[in-house]
């Protein structure tokens, strides 16, 4: 979610997601939207997961 627009740039439903999938709808949000000055998460495992984490920094 954009936190400043409230708009809903993505939603991918299921029970779990792991962090490959995460990465996934990033990489689709990124490259359709330019990346962002920042990005914020909550504390759900898939955010933890050093492979989110790395990849996140990489772009910032």
């Amino acid at each position: 979610m954009d936190e400043h627009s409230r708009e809903c740039l993505a939603i991918r439903v299921k029970r779990k997601l792991n962090p490959t999938e995460v990465i996934d709808a990033l990489t689709d949000l990124f490259i359709l939207r330019g990346v962002p000055g920042c990005t914020r998460s909550d504390n759900g495992p898939e955010f933890i997961a050093e492979a989110v984490r790395d990849w996140i920094v990489e772009f910032h």
